[in-house]
């Protein structure tokens, strides 16, 4: 996948697309309010990361809504959404599908694909980092492929398609964590913390009621693609592409001068960061109503992009400093 700033041929069209946009997005959030309380962060890097055709691994301890902002993202945007408890046992037959033997009523035998529940348009993998390294892969594959290879068959899935997956930080006991490699397929990493007192207040209110207000889909698939293309259109100012440049060069031992960086990262991260970076700034600024990101964007969320793409050295992990930490030196020159 490789980004490339497109301007548009005809800025009047761009603008009124742009604002329609817009509002849609603002219905969206409002919608997806009513039922996710004090996460108003979450939501947007969330749909930041759907607008910019990406996945994203939600982390976060039980209870603070993850499973609900999938199904509710799912039925606000129209999308076939499912969900999938991962397991040590679940196999990638379980999420890919399989093939069964058949016998038809001339007595001819044949196989059929049973398709698995990957084959969807929003999907939800719930502790992801408690399947084998064989499932995870399986799952990943499909997530950078968009297709599915059973019995040497290709099997292409669904449009749109995404993945949000899921990680309790606190419990590590009989988990597989995913290999950097296997992160870097996630455009985002989300972090999801515990809601303020006066959210906490009014979720309490709202969900131990007699009944919940039901939720009526706001965008469809198809305008969900159409706002994907949309971002990829938007223009780009030459200062933010240097400012993403700077960013993400910094933070690799090999191409930086910065003290922090030499001493503390072990690698930093690669093209696809910038990548990344480019699509969820032009998102983040749609979202805000804007017609072109800014550098504050780039600051915004330089965190979710880059968490995930960066790994400490021993030296570091000793010393207690942590990855935020290096990447707050690393914006500090943008600020």
């Amino acid at each position: 996948m490789v980004d490339t700033i497109v301007r548009a041929t005809d800025p009047t069209d761009l603008v009124g697309e742009i604002e329609s946009l817009g509002r849609k997005l603002a219905a969206v959030r409002a919608s997806i309010g009513r039922v996710i309380f004090g996460q108003q962060a979450v939501v947007d890097e969330t749909l930041i990361t759907l607008l910019a055709g990406g996945h994203a691994l939600l982390i976060g301890v039980p209870g603070l809504g993850k499973t609900r902002l999938v199904e509710t993202l799912g039925r606000v945007l129209g999308l076939d959404e499912k969900r999938v408890q991962f397991t040590p046992d679940l196999m990638p037959a379980d999420i890919l599908g399989s093939e069964v033997l058949e016998e038809s009523e001339a007595g001819r035998r044949g196989f059929r694909f049973i398709r698995g529940p990957v084959f969807c348009q929003l999907l939800m993998a719930d502790e992801i980092n408690r399947a084998s390294p064989r499932t995870q892969s399986a799952l990943l594959q499909a997530m950078q492929e968009r297709t599915v290879s059973v019995a040497g068959q290709r099997h292409p899935l669904p449009t749109p398609f995404h993945v949000l997956a899921t990680q309790n930080p606190l419990e590590q006991e009989g988990t597989y964590p995913l290999p950097e490699a296997q992160l870097d397929r996630f455009l985002m990493e989300v972090d999801v913390g515990y809601p303020q007192r006066d959210a906490e207040r009014d979720m309490l209110i709202a969900t131990t009621g007699v009944a919940e207000a039901p939720l009526a889909p706001v965008m469809t698939a198809e305008e969900l693609m159409a706002a994907q293309n949309l971002v990829r259109r938007l223009p780009v100012g030459d200062s933010v592409v240097e400012a993403i440049l700077d960013l993400v060069r910094s933070g690799r031992p090999e191409s930086t001068t910065i003290e922090d960086v030499l001493r503390h990262v072990a690698w930093g991260p690669g093209p696809r960061a910038s990548q990344a970076l480019m699509l969820a700034a032009r998102a983040r600024a749609l979202i805000e109503g804007r017609y072109a990101p800014s550098i504050d964007d780039v600051l915004a969320l330089s965190g979710p992009v880059l968490r995930h793409r960066m790994a400490l050295s021993f030296a570091a992990r000793a010393e207690g400093v942590t990855i935020d930490q290096v990447i707050e030196r690393l914006t500090a020159p943008l600020a």
